[in-house]
């Protein structure tokens, strides 16, 4: 049996929460074929500055557009996860190779 963790910053609830952030997303796309561009961007080998770009993009707007928004610390956190997603699918892969 596993204890529990008692997280001291809430952490089970936030990563409940960017979850479903993330799966709301999926019926927010614009692709009539349910492509991403994401997608194109990644397979074209410009994934971490995409990812690093929009992380940047949306920690310099917190506070200011929209003040101090949850859901651009929300992107933020999404855009991290998709960079994880490029450092293990093509960063490692091309070390691989």
């Amino acid at each position: 049996m596993k204890n529990k963790i008692e997280y001291r910053y809430s952490e089970g609830e936030i990563l409940q929460e960017l979850k479903e952030y993330i799966d709301a997303t999926y019926g927010e796309h614009y692709s009539r074929r349910k492509f991403q561009a994401s997608e194109f961007i990644f397979d074209t080998g410009h994934g971490v500055g995409f990812t690093v770009g929009n992380i940047m993009k949306y920690a310099q707007r917190y506070g200011k557009k929209d003040g101090f928004n949850r859901r651009d610390i929300l992107k933020i956190l999404h855009y991290a996860v998709m960079l994880l997603h490029v450092h293990d699918t093509y960063i490692e892969q091309e070390k691989d190779s």
